[in-house]
């Protein structure tokens, strides 16, 4: 715990198993309360390795639901279990779990209520072997999303973020995509409620193991981006209306 707020990491799991136990690893249980593990259908042992490792709250899905539809699971999990500062962090071993303090510092402290681990704040992301093209339509997409949106945030698109009950509680983040856009529309639910968000400078790290999308999952993903933020415009104009807010 941290000043009597319960701490909880989710993992959103597909195929971790070669990396879920560096990960566990280097989580700072004298911080960390609760672990969720969700199992997405994988098609490689990674609940076993989870079970081995000790992980006491595991969520498989039989069928595949998606990155979206992963969250999801978590996140109503976490709530149900009373956690007060959940924090996700993906199995792949892609972003440090040693920057987790420094994310429940921060909102167990009441400074944010948001946490983003950033791969561009610095040089995380080229450092790290970011592949170039993801950098430039990650710095392209960024710059959009802060015009339409009215915000100015680093990247919107890490994987690494924290979150304080009150924040997850307030948005309709089931209404989501079950997609990799989940992630945005959630940080569009979040900027909409005039929720303040912070960001942290984070190492990345690209390498076999790591989850990643190809070219063309990667340019659905970037439209589905501009397609939130221009909704995202639409309903702050009262200019319509949309379930997600």
């Amino acid at each position: 715990m941290y000043k009597f707020k319960k701490v909880i990491v989710v993992l959103p799991a597909y195929n971790a198993a070669r990396t879920l136990e560096k990960t566990y690893g280097e989580i700072p249980f004298d911080l960390v309360d609760e672990v969720i593990l969700c199992d997405d259908a994988s098609t490689d042992n990674t609940v076993d390795v989870a079970r081995r490792l000790g992980i006491r709250h595991i969520i498989q899905h039989e069928k595949n639901k998606g990155y979206g539809g992963n969250q999801k699971s978590l996140y109503n999990l976490a709530l149900e279990m009373g956690g007060d500062i959940i924090i996700m962090l993906h199995p792949d071993y892609q972003y440090t779990p040693l920057l987790i303090p420094t994310m429940v510092n921060i909102i167990g402290d009441e400074l944010y209520p948001v946490v983003l681990g950033s791969r561009i704040l610095g040089k995380g992301a080229l450092k790290g072997g970011m592949p170039m093209y993801k950098y430039i339509a990650n710095r392209i997409l960024t710059f959009t999303q802060n015009l339409l949106i009215g915000y100015k945030l680093s990247e919107y698109h890490t994987g690494y973020r924290a979150f304080s009950r009150e924040v997850l509680q307030a948005i309709h983040f089931n209404r989501n995509s079950d997609d990799f856009i989940f992630d945005n529309e959630m940080l569009s639910q979040i900027i909409f409620k005039g929720f303040d968000i912070a960001e942290v400078t984070c190492p990345t790290k690209y390498f076999e193991e790591a989850s990643s999308i190809n070219f063309t999952r990667s340019t659905k993903y970037g439209l589905g981006v501009l397609a939130v933020s221009l909704n995202h415009l639409r309903c702050k104009l009262g200019l319509g209306s949309s379930p997600l807010y």
